[in-house]
C-alpha cells in the first residue's frame, strides 16, 4: 500500500474543473482527455468487431487467447466514454487472464437514453451465444455505468429466456440510479470525482424522464437476483457511489448468490484504472483476474488470434 501513491491520485482527480453543468460535447472531451492519460499495458492487439447491432473493440493477448471471453461494459455515466476510454482497464484484465475481451460500443445517452444500452448489451450477448460461445465461458465486466450495465444485461438476458454468464465483475457500479445510498451523503466532498448535482446532471440524461424505481436501473435496491452468476463489487471508499456496491453485495447475498464486496481504503472511484501508477490498482486487477480464471474453467480450445 502506498499512502503517497493515494495522495498523488487525489490531487490529480482534483484538478480544477469548469463549473456549473457541462455540455455532452464537453463533457465527452474532458472524459476521452482523462482517460487517455491512463497506462495501457503492453502486449495485447486490438481490432474492431461488431457484436449484434453495435461496434466493438476485440483485445486479445498478444500469445494465443485462452478459451474464454470478456464481456466489457465501459464507464461514463451512459452519456461519455467508449471502449478506448476504458482500454487500460480492459487491457489490463486481457494480460492478467490471457482471455481475450470485446469491449462494446453502446449506444450513449442523451441521444439514445434508457434501455438503449441495455438492449445493446443483450444484443451483444446473444452475438455471442449464437457464435457457439458458451455461456460458461463468458464474463460480463465493467466499470461505473458499465459496471451496472453488467447486472442491467444479466436481467435482460433472464427476462429473454438466455442462460446466465459465468461471471461478472463489477469495477465501482452504478447500481442505484435513486441515489438514496447513505454514501451519497457521507462520502460528498471526499469523493474527488462525483457530487450529487453532477450525477443527477447525467442521470437525467440517461432516465429520460423514466422512473428510476425500476430494477434495471436501481438493481441494487429493486431487483430480483435469484440465479445470478458469481458477483465480484470492487470499490474504494472515497466515493458517494460506494453504497450501490455494498448494498448489491447485500441484495446478492439474500438471493443465494455467491459476491465477494472487495472494498479499497482511501482510493477514488474506478482506482482500478490507474493501474501502473497506483499499487492498490494493480493489486485489486490481480484479484479481478483470479475471480474470472476460478470462474470460467472452459474445456474447450483456445481462440485461434485474430488476424
Amino acid at each position: 500500500m502506498s499512502r503517497q501513491q493515494r495522495a498523488e491520485i487525489d490531487a490529480m482527480v482534483r484538478r480544477p474543473r469548469p463549473e456549473g453543468p457541462r455540455s455532452v460535447e464537453e463533457l465527452r472531451a474532458g472524459f476521452r482527455a482523462m482517460m487517455a492519460e491512463m497506462i495501457v499495458p503492453a502486449g495485447i492487439r486490438t481490432q474492431t468487431a461488431t457484436l449484434g447491432d453495435r461496434p466493438a473493440v476485440l483485445v486479445e493477448p498478444a500469445g494465443t487467447p485462452k478459451a474464454g471471453t470478456i464481456l466489457y461494459f465501459h464507464g461514463g455515466s451512459y452519456v461519455v466514454g467508449s471502449p478506448e476510454t476504458a482500454m487500460s482497464l480492459t487491457g489490463n484484465l486481457v494480460t492478467k487472464t490471457g482471455f481475450r475481451a470485446f469491449s462494446l460500443d453502446y449506444r450513449l445517452a442523451p441521444e439514445h437514453p434508457f434501455p438503449a444500452a441495455i438492449e445493446d448489451g443483450l444484443s451483444a450477448y446473444r452475438a455471442l451465444l449464437d457464435s457457439g460461445e458458451d455461456p460458461s465461458a463468458i464474463a460480463f465486466a465493467g466499470d461505473s455505468a458499465g459496471g451496472g450495465l453488467t447486472a442491467a444485461t444479466c436481467l435482460a438476458a433472464r427476462g429473454a429466456g438466455l442462460p446466465m454468464p459465468a461471471v461478472i465483475v463489477a469495477f465501482s457500479p452504478g447500481l442505484d440510479m435513486t441515489r438514496t445510498g447513505g454514501s451519497m451523503a457521507s462520502k460528498a466532498g471526499i469523493d474527488p470525482f462525483f457530487t450529487r448535482e453532477g450525477l443527477e446532471h447525467t442521470g437525467a440524461m440517461y432516465l429520460a424522464g423514466q422512473d428510476p424505481h425500476q430494477p434495471m436501473l436501481s438493481p441494487a435496491i429493486r431487483a430480483d437476483l435469484t440465479g445470478f452468476p458469481p458477483i465480484l463489487l470492487q470499490a474504494g471508499t472515497n466515493e458517494i457511489l460506494l453504497d450501490d456496491s455494498t448494498r448489491m453485495a447485500t441484495r446478492a447475498r439474500e438471493a443465494g448468490v455467491d459476491v465477494i464486496l472487495d472494498v479499497t481504503a482511501d482510493v477514488p472511484h474506478v482506482f482500478q484504472a490507474f493501474a501502473g501508477v497506483l499499487d492498490e490498482a494493480d493489486e485489486a486487477l490481480e484479484r479481478a483476474a483470479l475471480f474470472l480464471r476460478q470462474h470460467i474453467r472452459t474445456k474447450g480450445t483456445a481462440h485461434t488470434p485474430a488476424s
